[in-house]
């Protein structure tokens, strides 16, 4: 029996663009400076390692950022207030030289019951749809251990940072997770696995 058209279409689409693997990255305590709830982009203080890392990573994976941002829930801030932020961040990095496919927001309290706040996987299979990501080849990096919980429930693996608040949630983290001093490290550990990976 012939192929139907539409699932050669199909074929011939993921030939052309497999799915590529990507780095899910906190934003707080990770990539920035947590500072509490960000209202004005001036509060924005990258990590030392930030750029160098983002930059060396964008060359093999795809980059997106997720990031709860309970304070709008709270009413500490507005949704206005996180995407001025959110552009702030993305427009710095862009003038470094890295591209930010997507940053995913949760405005909710965990009290709410959202489906979007990690360590729900929503914002993963999200992008494993829109982005054509391959999520078991992912990786997700934070500073909490829901980081480490979201990059699990959606297949990928996940990388603990002892920057921001990682130190304070550190006997949260589930034995055998990869954890590190900071977003330099993580890099350097995923770059690693890459090329042991053969890929």
């Amino acid at each position: 029996m012939d192929t139907p058209k539409w699932l050669r279409s199909r074929a011939m689409s993921e030939k052309i663009s497999p799915p590529r693997p990507a780095v899910f990255l906190d934003r707080d305590g990770t990539i920035i400076e947590d500072r509490g709830d960000l209202s004005d982009p001036s509060q924005v203080e990258f990590f030392e390692g930030t750029i160098p890392a983002l930059r060396r990573l964008g060359e093999r994976f795809g980059l997106f950022i997720v990031t709860n941002q309970s304070g709008v829930a709270k009413g500490a801030i507005t949704t206005q207030d996180v995407e001025r932020v959110n552009a702030h961040i993305l427009s710095r990095l862009s003038e470094a030289g890295i591209e930010i496919v997507a940053a995913y927001v949760c405005p909710h309290e965990r009290r709410d019951g959202c489906r979007c706040m990690k360590p729900s996987p929503l914002f993963l299979h999200r992008a494993e749809h829109d982005h054509g990501v391959d999520l078991r080849r992912s990786f997700a990096i934070g500073d909490h251990p829901h980081d480490v919980e979201f990059a699990r429930a959606g297949g990928a693996t996940g990388i603990y940072v002892l920057s921001g608040h990682g130190l304070k949630h550190l006997e949260g983290i589930a034995e055998g997770t990869a954890v590190v001093a900071g977003i330099r490290e993580a890099a350097e550990l995923i770059l690693e696995s890459e090329t042991e990976n053969g890929t």
